[in-house]
């Protein structure tokens, strides 16, 4: 059985509701009037949390423009330096106590992704009450002992990592006794392709570790993290920005607040329709009852006739007999005279 635990004032695990963060990550475009306008339309697009990164370019990389630190192909920043990337990319931390206040007066979380032990010590200081660990960083693991000592519950992407590398990134974790962890099917394009997700590990992950699992999304839409809840995911993570036509590090693969708000309520209506496990009639389906196929009688029948296949019939409605009888009831005789259209019953059988 997964372990539950709760992030502010939501509790996190299977059968509950889904907790959904908005990843602002470089959406606000270094503006700092943009990243609290990305929160107050997360709050209204239905997100439980908002979630931030915090590191410096120097926290990352050095600044150096050999072809080391030069992005090579197969990503949307092909041919980009590090340095320049992520100094267009982060979030200044003077800003960060200042938007956690926001969020929180809205009643959304608030947490961050540390990259270094410096942001690890500057998030302490804000009381986060969560830590994000990105799927890039499920290797450092001095960096996860050191997450896991502020005893904070860890969302963890698991991107490119293999089986081994997860359960040494949870084992790391458990050992500083924090049993708060939270799994994230990851796949690191960006952005990611739907024949990629591999979706079924989600079920296989939360039993192979006994933890909450949700998926940290980079498809395009929302009709893979809707799949993912089907499948038993806790936690939905996607991009998030207020508009794909303003060109930026991850815009690309964001959802519009438009787009996130019905993201968030095809989650909660399949939440409703996963529902429990049930074999009994829906308070809804009762009325339908009517219209299963019961004994009748479609002729008229005089007192001590035959009962036959041509005088008695399986027909709509139900007010009959079940048809399962019908062989107990042909060639018997009726007691009484039956008018066509008379759903049989056992006292008008002799």
């Amino acid at each position: 059985m997964s372990s539950e635990f709760r992030i502010g004032k939501s509790d996190i695990g299977p059968h509950l509701p889904v907790y959904i963060i908005a990843e602002l990550s470089a959406n606000h475009y270094q503006n700092f009037e943009e990243a609290v306008r990305l929160i107050h339309a997360a709050k209204d697009a239905g997100a439980d949390a908002v979630k931030i990164q915090t590191y410096t370019p120097d926290t990352l990389t050095i600044n150096c423009t050999n072809d080391y630190f030069r992005i090579g192909k197969g990503t949307q920043w092909e041919g980009r330096n590090l340095y320049d990337l992520y100094g267009e990319a982060y979030t200044p931390w003077d800003w960060q106590p200042k938007l956690q206040q926001i969020a929180h007066e809205i009643g959304l979380d608030f947490f961050s992704t540390p990259f270094d032990p410096s942001s690890v010590e500057f998030l302490v200081k804000m009381d986060v009450p969560a830590y994000k660990i990105a799927s890039f960083e499920i290797v450092d693991i001095p960096l996860i002992q050191m997450i896991a000592r502020t005893g904070r519950p860890i969302i963890m992407s698991t991107g490119m990592a293999t089986l081994e590398e997860i359960d040494e990134a949870v084992a790391t974790i458990r050992v500083e006794d924090n049993d708060q962890i939270a799994l994230l099917k990851c796949t690191s394009a960006y952005p990611a392709l739907p024949d990629e997700m591999n979706l079924l590990t989600i079920p296989d992950m939360a039993a192979r570790f006994s933890v909450p699992v949700g998926l940290s999304d980079h498809t395009l839409g929302s009709t893979i993290p809707v799949a993912a809840v089907s499948l038993g995911a806790c936690i939905i993570e996607k991009h998030f920005t207020l508009s794909r036509k303003t060109p930026g590090p991850d815009s690309s693969f964001s959802l519009e607040p438009s787009e996130f708000r019905a993201m968030v309520d095809a989650i909660r209506m399949t939440e409703t329709a996963l529902g429990k496990v049930n074999y009994s009639v829906a308070d809804h389906e009762r009325a339908s009852k009517v219209f299963r196929r019961s004994l009748f009688a479609v002729e008229d029948i005089m007192e001590g006739g035959l009962f036959t296949e041509r005088n008695v019939r399986s027909i709509r409605p139900s007010y009959g007999l079940a048809p399962k009888h019908i062989h107990s009831v042909l060639g018997k005789r009726a007691k009484v005279k039956i008018l066509r259209g008379t759903p049989l019953s056992w006292d008008l059988v002799q």
